[in-house]
């Protein structure tokens, strides 16, 4: 809603004058890039979390893709013995 003081998140597009529009806000598909890249790579690429709760969840997110990857891992070891 933008009614916040800081951010939460910190976008390269935030840190940068010239490489976007300056009434460049993010949307809905950069959120869901953010949370791509955290479940691919285990951590934040581009995009750095700045408070307390956006990196919470972010960790959450890479333990959970961890887990499940482990999961998948441990299931295809279990079926190939």
């Amino acid at each position: 809603m933008g009614d916040h003081q800081y951010p939460d998140l910190l976008f390269p597009q935030m840190t940068q004058q010239g490489i976007a529009p300056a009434d460049w806000e993010s949307e809905y598909l950069d959120y869901l890039y953010v949370a791509f890249t955290n479940a691919t790579a285990f951590s934040p690429t581009d995009t750095m979390p700045l408070s307390r709760w956006a990196k919470l969840l972010m960790t959450i997110q890479s333990v959970v893709s961890l887990l499940t990857l482990a999961l998948i891992v441990a299931r295809a070891v279990n079926v190939l013995q």
